[in-house]
């Protein structure tokens, strides 16, 4: 979006200097300002600077078509103050005005209509099932049966509402399960896959409105919360409109998108050259487990990914072909302290080979597949068992706010570690420090970690 809006408001400006200046608008801008180039590239990083700041580039930020046009409309407006007050500044008496009379009306209408044409495009894929986010609704009330049908019938929102949480309602029928009492919430969150939690509770519970809201932030969900209900001091968050409706949203995790997309881009071509590089290591370490201990050569398990989304995780086999039904007797002998995961130095589930293979950690190369895929990461938390997630505490599940990752600030410096807690204190920093440059500086340590042969 944001090279699509830089290329648009460049266009546009040749345009209009054409229009005003013809085939020699360069030489007319340089004998103004002194370099044409350098302020077509001012006016677009400008441009893309100020749509940023107004949140263009969140998605989560604006919900309504109306909501985005304001903030475009507010961006057009501080740029027009910038270049007037450049012009009265720099004392740049020749340049035309008419040039930013016509430009900066003309480039909020376009950006307008390209923001449209995203949304159409949204909302016919989601409303082909791709791309949807699930709701909670905490609730039952009218007000909360209103909220739900608004979040549904918006489809270029993306979210699905999957039931309601809460005494059942009076009177009219909801079209959407009861999922559960308010004080069912936590096991709720543990078992479903929940992205966003909707708070919508009559007066004279809205005294809850704030450990509810806390107990879905500090699981990793969105939490909206529609303002007809009492002012509640909450620490975080802003409001958006959503067809009138004021909502206060609180987003937990990154919520940087273009710098989200970018880590998305690396972990493409990441993982791409990663297999086509490393292939001979697969195809050597597939023959020697092939060999020494037959098939299967991979070992697929379900693991927990972003939210609690369900994916075959694939690693090189490295345990004994029973390991899965053997592990239930081997819990008492677990060196981890907590009961959300399970190890052992000397495991006898692991064969020969696979105790290479992990030393190395050569069995998690097969991951890269996962992360093409979109399942994983490069960088991120480590995906568990879901017999293990069904262990965590409610704090331990904001790690799965963000997707998992083969490798993390736990990998390069708690590998050793026996506290589970610690563990998910690592990932929790990596979530709440994240940025592209992080996820770099974890991968260049990785290679050392490696190196040392602390797998186990």
């Amino acid at each position: 979006m944001m090279a699509v809006d830089a290329a648009v408001a460049m266009s546009l400006f040749v345009v209009v200097s054409v229009v005003r200046f013809g085939a020699e608008w360069q030489a007319a801008w340089q004998s103004s300002v002194g370099s044409a180039s350098l302020l077509l590239a001012a006016y677009a990083v400008t441009w893309v600077g100020l749509l940023g700041y107004y949140g263009s580039y969140r998605p989560r930020t604006h919900w309504s078509a109306k909501g985005e046009a304001v903030a475009i409309v507010r961006a057009t407006t501080i740029l027009g103050l910038i270049s007037l007050s450049a012009l009265f500044l720099l004392d740049l008496v020749d340049v035309s005005r008419l040039v930013i009379l016509v430009l900066l009306p003309l480039q909020a209408i376009t950006t307008i209509v390209l923001r449209a044409g995203l949304r159409s495009v949204l909302a016919a894929a989601r409303r082909r099932g791709r791309n949807l986010r699930h709701v909670v609704v905490v609730g039952t009330g009218p007000a909360a049966l209103a909220f739900a049908r608004q979040l549904e019938d918006r489809w270029s929102l993306g979210l699905i509402v999957d039931g309601l949480v809460g005494p059942a309602p009076e009177g009219e029928t909801p079209r959407w399960p009861i999922l559960g009492a308010i004080d069912d919430l936590p096991s709720l969150l543990h078992h479903r896959v929940v992205d966003e939690v909707a708070i919508s509770l009559p007066p004279e519970d809205a005294h809850r409105l704030e450990s509810i809201s806390r107990l879905a932030a500090d699981q990793g969900k969105t939490v909206r919360i529609p303002l007809e209900v009492p002012a509640v001091a909450l620490a975080s968050g802003h409001v958006e409109d959503l067809d009138g409706t004021p909502v206060l949203s609180i987003v937990s995790g990154p919520d940087r998108e273009l710098a989200l997309a970018v880590k998305r881009l690396l972990d493409i071509v990441g993982s791409a050259v990663g297999l086509i590089v490393l292939s001979p290591i697969l195809l050597g370490v597939a023959i020697a487990i092939a060999v020494s201990e037959g098939r299967p050569i991979l070992f697929r398990q379900p693991r927990a990914g972003l939210n609690g989304r369900p994916f075959k995780i694939a690693k090189f086999r490295t345990m004994s072909r029973d390991a899965d039904a053997l592990r239930a007797g081997l819990r008492t002998q677990n060196e981890i302290e907590g009961n959300a995961s399970f190890k052992m130095t000397n495991d006898p589930r692991v064969t020969k080979i696979g105790q290479f293979l992990r030393r190395t950690s050569l069995d998690e190369l097969p991951q890269l597949w996962n992360v093409l895929r979109g399942e994983m990461s490069l960088v991120g938390p480590r995906p568990h068992p879901f017999d293990d997630v069904a262990g965590y505490d409610d704090w331990h599940r904001r790690r799965l706010s963000m997707k998992p990752g083969i490798t993390g600030l736990w990998q390069i410096g708690a590998r050793s570690e026996r506290s589970f807690d610690r563990w998910v204190a690592k990932d929790l920093e990596y979530i709440d420090r994240w940025s592209l440059w992080l996820d770099l500086r974890v991968i260049a340590q990785t290679v050392p970690a490696l190196l040392r042969a602390e797998g186990r």
